[in-house]
């Protein structure tokens, strides 16, 4: 296999995989709810510190799959258990092993109930997540993709809010409906290239109409996740009554799943219907940018009002895939990893409120800065990432996602500036009034601040948001010859 390099002698990428549900099948054993919370924080924390070898042994200048494994699994079907990370993947790797530890942490006082199960779940989703990065077979995605669906669903239906069981089963039908269509694309290309390769399957011949009716199959699978407006009314409800752990995996991860999805599947294996649909889906990502913006303006739940940003934020992403150029792509995927940090980072803080005054409401927890100095800095900071503020994360991502839109066109680029003005109102809005307030703030004398464990939850992703807004190029130098493979196979694709 020309398109995988090993880059090693050991199976990185299967213990990074396995480890997390090896823990999960200790977890039950051991004594006590502590030692459950202390177990899990150390495999999370084993797998975050073996992930840094992925980067540290990346070779960038290639966009080959690097710590390829690959073994027969079925061979009567070709089917193999085939593992590789590229430029693109990379990151959202990284990304998903250094969040678990902070979702442990920030689940560690807040449920206290069925403590062993929770942490099982926990643990068996960055299984699944993980695999999703890493599969190069077909029928492995498929089965990490799916897998992923039954813990979520836990987390949300036995850990979450009062609605819990309607937003739970809401995620579940909304997700299974969009998964209905994928084997059927998965089994189509393999009738036409008899292997289920992910590799091998980009940059075939296949027809014109085969690739439109595989697109929109995808597309279906890919937008429900993302989502992409009108697909997205599964994820305030879900974010809302998740506990906060699910939440920063909802918003740092498996809403990456989507996007990833159109890169590594519709860019290089359906450059036709990509072609086809493409204004549609740009189209619906310039109104998902503005009615997401609007929706949050419109919010006095913090929880509901930084749901409704991801699906403004994810609009700038999926914009940026599909004007096809370098620059967009780029954006597009530093944004994803942005959006990780940064959204993630606001449900944990939303959550650190709501353990104190068991409330989301911004009524509630209006002019908490006399009394929460450390934890109103922290808010300040992510709040201005979310708005894109020059010197944060964010910036750096919308602004070549910009760039790349006014490249395509002007005139559709242009149709995204109100969501980059609504983005500083709804967020200016939420901290005027969570730091200040006004003359009849409630009594929050009784609020205190910030401890080790949380300032710590937050510390490393307050140093992301800096370091990748002051020195974005030890990130994006990463993807940059993956993106630009990505989109020579798209044009190679396309006809004359």
């Amino acid at each position: 296999m020309d398109f995988l390099t090993t880059n090693g002698s050991w199976p990185i990428l299967s213990v990074l995989i396995f480890l997390p549900l090896c823990g999960a099948l200790v977890l039950p054993l051991l004594p006590g709810d502590r030692g459950a919370r202390v177990w899990t924080l150390i495999v999370t924390f084993v797998n975050a510190g073996l992930s840094l070898k992925l980067y540290t042994g990346f070779d960038a200048s290639t966009a080959k799959y690097q710590f390829g494994e690959t073994v027969p699994w079925i061979p009567s079907l070709n089917i193999n258990y085939t593992l590789g990370v590229d430029g693109i993947s990379l990151l959202l790797v990284l990304m998903t092993t250094l969040i678990m530890p902070l979702c442990v942490l920030c689940s560690w006082r807040a449920v206290s109930s069925r403590v062993k199960s929770f942490f099982v779940c926990i643990l068996l989703m960055e299984t699944s997540m993980l695999g999703v990065f890493m599969a190069l077979d077909f029928v492995l995605f498929y089965v990490f993709w799916e897998a992923m669906l039954i813990p979520m669903f836990l987390l949300i239906g036995v850990w979450g809010g009062p609605r819990k069981v309607y937003a739970s089963v809401k995620f579940f039908l909304y997700t299974l409906a969009g998964s209905v269509l994928l084997p059927v694309a998965i089994i189509a290309l393999y009738l036409h290239a008899h292997t289920f390769s992910i590799p091998e399957l980009m940059g075939q011949p296949y027809s014109a109409m085969l690739q439109n009716w595989v697109f929109l199959a995808f597309f279906l699978a890919f937008a429900i996740k993302v989502p992409m407006f009108p697909f997205h009314t599964w994820l305030p409800a879900a974010h809302v009554e998740a506990p906060t752990a699910g939440s920063v995996l909802l918003a740092s991860v498996l809403l990456k799943m989507g996007a990833y999805g159109f890169l590594r599947f519709c860019l290089p294996m359906t450059p036709v219907g990509v072609e086809t649909f493409g204004p549609f889906v740009l189209a619906l990502s310039v109104v998902g940018i503005i009615y997401g913006g609007l929706t949050a303006l419109a919010q006095s739940d913090m929880k509901r009002l930084v749901a409704y940003s991801s699906v403004a934020h994810m609009g700038f992403v999926t914009l940026g895939i599909f004007v096809l150029n370098p620059r967009g792509i780029e954006g597009a995927i530093l944004q994803m990893v942005n959006h990780g940090i940064t959204t993630g980072a606001l449900f944990l803080c939303v959550g650190m409120i709501y353990e104190r005054t068991h409330s989301r409401e911004l009524a509630t927890a209006t002019g908490i800065g006399r009394v929460m100095p450390v934890y109103v800095t922290l808010l300040a900071l992510f709040g201005l990432s979310s708005m894109a503020f020059p010197g944060t994360n964010s910036f750096v991502g919308e602004f070549l996602v910009l760039a790349g839109s006014f490249a395509f066109s002007t005139k559709m680029a242009a149709l995204t500036i109100p969501g980059v003005v609504l983005s500083a109102a709804y967020m200016l809005r939420m901290l005027q009034r969570v730091i200040w307030g006004g003359t009849d703030n409630p009594d929050t004398s009784h609020l205190t601040d910030l401890n080790w464990r949380e300032i710590v939850t937050l510390a490393p992703l307050a140093a992301f948001v800096l370091w990748i807004g002051l020195a974005p190029t030890p990130f994006m130098d990463v993807f940059h010859v993956s993106v630009a493979h990505l989109i020579e196979q798209v044009r190679a694709g396309l006809p004359l």
